[in-house]
């Protein structure tokens, strides 16, 4: 009798059990669902590069020397115009003060001739006018005597002579006058000299100013290769510096995403050294030519502000943005069948069962790819991990 009664509740379980695989096979599995969302889609580029400035400035001697001071270190930031080191000037001193002195003594003999020598020119031309007169007058009366027989011969020739003297140096004295005026020759000489003086001056004020090297920019001093005491020669590279504020970032980006590159396109970085401090930069430039060895293209990309943190050859990662669809349709990734292949599917839920759907896609971004025809928003897909599904079979969407 109990054996009897075990039988019975044995096939009582197994046909319940049976009964609930069957149930189970006609209301389908339960599966978890990745939903068709709808919002913007960012299409990246993602590389690796390295910073580097847009140009690096030698900075050498241009005269022969010997180096007295250096007054800046390496990974020190310089002002434009300070002075970062200087040779010994001693003789240098001495020729611009001797030329100084030659500029100024030809500075006073201009001087010389229009407050001194033009007044004495005038006077004397003025002076030399009433001598001439004076002397016609002297001749016209010792005529008139020699005539009524009071002067002699000698009397009237004296006379003549004397105004012949008078006229010459009116002449001298009109010469002098002419050439102390401006385009007269002493005058032109003596601004001629000063001129010439003052060239002198500046030449050796230029010289002079070689023996002090400045920044010619607001940099950071990358390599220093003096010290005090050591002679150096025109030519030889004492100091490098990198510019602040013209940072670039040198990307290698394989060849197949040139054709979503653009100039000015935005991007975000940051230093693999500070992963938490990102800044913004942009595309400025795109090499005409892809390297065939690498099969890549180099990027490079201006750093919009200043980043203090970032430092020569440092290496960086760059996210630039190529693209943007705004209310594009979504799907995940990872729910796209044969996404590589040039038929890409889904399994899309619709009416309780499996039904294999074709796509065509769009861009591609964060995991989300852009669904261009086959799908619409708030459609349920069955994700490419999911087992046990084939297509026309039922299912039932799992929660979370």
């Amino acid at each position: 009798m109990m054996r009897r009664v075990y039988l019975w509740a044995g096939s009582l379980l197994v046909g319940c059990a049976i009964g609930y695989l069957v149930y189970e096979w006609l209301i389908g599995p339960r599966v978890y669902l990745e939903p068709v969302g709808e919002g913007t889609l960012v299409h990246t580029i993602v590389a690796s590069g390295r910073v580097q400035s847009a140009h690096r400035i030698n900075l050498g001697a241009q005269i022969t020397g010997t180096v007295s001071k250096v007054l800046a270190t390496e990974g020190q930031k310089v002002a434009r115009g300070q002075l970062l080191l200087t040779l010994d000037s001693a003789e240098l001193s001495a020729s611009v003060a001797q030329a100084r002195a030659a500029e100024q003594l030809a500075a006073s003999n201009v001087r010389l001739v229009q407050e001194v020598k033009a007044p004495l020119a005038k006077q004397a031309w003025a002076q030399a006018e009433i001598n001439v007169l004076s002397a016609q007058k002297a001749v016209v009366r010792a005529q008139a005597l020699f005539v009524q027989g009071f002067y002699g011969g000698v009397s009237n020739e004296d006379a003549q002579r004397a105004l012949e003297i008078a006229q010459s140096q009116f002449s001298i004295a009109q010469h002098q006058w002419t050439s102390v005026q401006p385009g007269g020759s002493e005058s032109d000489s003596a601004q001629a000299a000063w001129v010439q003086a003052k060239a002198a001056l500046q030449t050796q004020l230029a010289r002079f100013r070689y023996s002090q090297i400045l920044a010619p920019r607001a940099a950071v001093l990358m390599a220093r290769n003096v010290e005090e005491g050591d002679a150096v020669v025109p030519g030889k590279v004492l100091m490098v510096l990198s510019p602040l504020g013209s940072t670039q970032l040198i990307l290698q980006i394989d060849e197949k995403n040139l054709k979503w590159l653009q100039l000015g396109q935005r991007a975000t970085a940051y230093a693999d050294a500070f992963a938490e401090r990102k800044f913004a930069a942009h595309v400025a430039f795109i090499h005409p030519a892809v390297d065939a060895q690498r099969g890549a293209i180099e990027v490079r990309l201006d750093v919009s502000e200043p980043v203090d943190l970032l430092k020569q050859d440092m290496t960086v990662s760059v996210d630039i943005e190529v693209a943007r669809r705004p209310q594009a349709v979504l799907l995940a990734q990872t729910a796209i069948h044969d996404f590589d292949s040039e038929a890409p599917w889904a399994l899309v839920v619709r009416g309780g069962k499996a039904v294999r759907q074709s796509l065509t896609l769009g861009l591609v971004g964060q995991g989300k790819v852009q669904v261009l025809a086959g799908l619409q928003a708030g459609e349920m897909v069955i994700p490419t991990a999911q087992t046990g599904v084939h297509e026309g079979g039922r299912i039932r969407q799992a929660q979370p």
